[in-house]
């Protein structure tokens, strides 16, 4: 995949350093680009998940989503926003899991995805292309996403999961393994 170029601003504020758009401070540098936009890439992706217990699938999905943009986003969903939405703490922290996803060469920005609103992300981010499990595509949640992307202009993209492997399947071996050792202790 060619290298995106994007236009670098003043020094940050915050780390001192020349500033592109994915510059982890830039929401809070002192010296935005008076119009970043223009030199963003054409097709921006934004690929959400809890990126827990990461593993194959997760891979998997950031590689057919980076094959189809010029620049990926994923959003890692907070520790908060898992409780909330899916009643589940995380195995790993979320700064932990930023930086495994930040690591993986097929993602050129990682995000905290802190709200539950999908909308309200492209908001703060723009991206052009969201990249989905194919487990929302024909649900009620995933045909209203698609009504609300689809007026704001941006296209959905369901990917397939990876057959046998799943952070619920992990988690559950995990807590097998577990249960056994206490077992044995007791």
């Amino acid at each position: 995949r060619a290298s995106v170029s994007l236009r670098t601003r003043s020094p940050c504020a915050v780390c001192a350093s020349r500033c592109t758009v994915a510059c982890p401070h830039r929401k809070t540098c002192t010296f935005p680009d008076p119009n970043p936009v223009k030199n963003m890439p054409q097709r921006i992706g934004y690929a959400a998940g809890a990126y827990d217990l990461f593993h194959v699938g997760h891979l998997n999905i950031l590689k057919r989503a980076n094959e189809q943009c010029d620049y990926l986003i994923a959003g890692v969903v907070s520790d908060e926003m898992l409780e909330l939405t899916k009643k589940l703490r995380p195995t790993v922290p979320l700064d932990e899991r930023l930086e495994i996803v930040r690591s993986i060469r097929y993602v050129d920005e990682a995000v905290a995805e802190t709200v539950p609103d999908k909308l309200e992300t492209w908001r703060g981010l723009h991206f052009t292309t969201f990249f989905k499990g194919d487990d929302w595509r024909g649900t009620e949640k995933g045909l209203r996403l698609e009504r609300e992307f689809a007026a704001v202009g941006v296209e959905v993209v369901y990917f397939p999961y990876t057959v046998n492997t799943s952070s619920t399947g992990l988690r559950r071996a995990l807590a097998l393994i577990e249960e056994m050792s206490d077992r044995a202790r007791a």
